[in-house]
């Protein structure tokens, strides 16, 4: 996803004389081919995040259009009043793209995890988090950055993950995409757990359970109509993300739910890492079987939901 993303920022420059690239440290081979051709509007920058925002804001007020590269927890935690002030206070259209969302670098320990940027991110003004599920849906993506207005974070995986999106369903920044429908629960996701979601829905098919994937590429803004729309016909929601339960995914929905007002209350549950620093070291696939970011916790949650809905249930409570 990594490769995919910073080629079409170079796709993106070739076409559009406003696109600049910013680095921070990324190392002499990144984007070779954009700085031997477009020198001018290429700078790989040290390691000093919060003044790198600060130059693409600049840019940006300049009618540049600026895609600023570096790891996630770098890009957040060290930037935070910068992106507030030099980005959403002037809705500048800088693009932050963030290497090893969630738990990527499990082999870095917690300085290096991002499983809280979206939380830190989305209490801000006019700011866009962008969540791709894999490196298709990345280049599907990318041509809409250009002239989307304000700023944008998009979260970059691992790269290598599986394709699990699919081209003939419409990306558009904002609207959630819907894979699978079902009567019996929703699966709500976001990023790479979109695969954990799809193989959930096969297996709880087989056993006769139908449930709604709707993947929300976008976590910010949410798109309302998708999430009423589905949420109010089903019972049991769950969500997963490769991100802490607080403040990402799972809370927005959660938020969203409590101002709903349905006349029964909906069964919902969230599926992310806990409230605390990655413990170990290890691989992303490792860390994210330790703590149940996981297609074998889905089935399960789902289940636990309907059991705990059915008519049976109720009358014996």
């Amino acid at each position: 996803m990594r490769k995919v993303v910073l080629d079409m920022v170079y796709e993106l420059a070739k076409k559009n004389d406003k696109v600049f690239f910013i680095g921070s440290d990324l190392g002499f081979g990144v984007l070779k081919q954009f700085k031997e051709e477009m020198p001018e509007r290429f700078f790989m920058e040290g390691i000093y995040e919060a003044n790198i925002i600060g130059m693409a804001a600049g840019l940006a007020l300049e009618g540049k259009i600026p895609y600023v590269n570096t790891i996630a927890t770098f890009l957040t935690r060290r930037c935070f009043e910068q992106i507030v002030i030099d980005l959403g206070l002037h809705k500048a259209k800088v693009r932050l793209i963030a290497n090893g969302g969630g738990v990527v670098y499990a082999n870095l320990g917690p300085t290096h995890q991002a499983i809280d940027d979206i939380a830190i991110l989305r209490v801000i003004p006019n700011l866009t988090i962008v969540c791709p599920a894999d490196a298709e849906e990345m280049r599907r993506f990318m041509p809409l950055t250009v002239d989307h207005p304000g700023p944008i974070y998009i979260r970059v995986a691992k790269g290598g993950d599986p394709i699990v999106s699919r081209p003939d369903l419409p990306f558009a920044i904002g609207k959630a995409i819907c894979l699978r429908e079902g009567k019996d629960a929703l699966i709500v996701t976001t990023g790479i757990t979109l695969k954990n979601a799809l193989e959930a829905a096969v297996e709880l098919e087989r056993e006769g359970i139908r449930a709604t994937v709707l993947h929300l590429h976008t976590i910010k803004p949410l798109d309302i109509p998708a999430l009423q729309q589905h949420l109010s016909r089903i019972p049991v929601i769950v969500t997963i993300e490769e991100h802490s339960i607080i403040g990402g995914l799972g809370s927005a929905i959660a938020e969203f739910l409590a101002e709903q007002h349905y006349q029964r209350p909906k069964w919902f549950q969230r599926i992310g890492l806990p409230n605390q620093f990655m413990e170990g070291y290890g691989s992303q696939a490792s860390m994210m079987e330790r703590y149940g970011i996981t297609t074998a916790k889905i089935i399960q949650v789902v289940k636990e939901g309907l059991d705990a809905t059915s008519p049976r249930s109720s009358s014996t409570s």
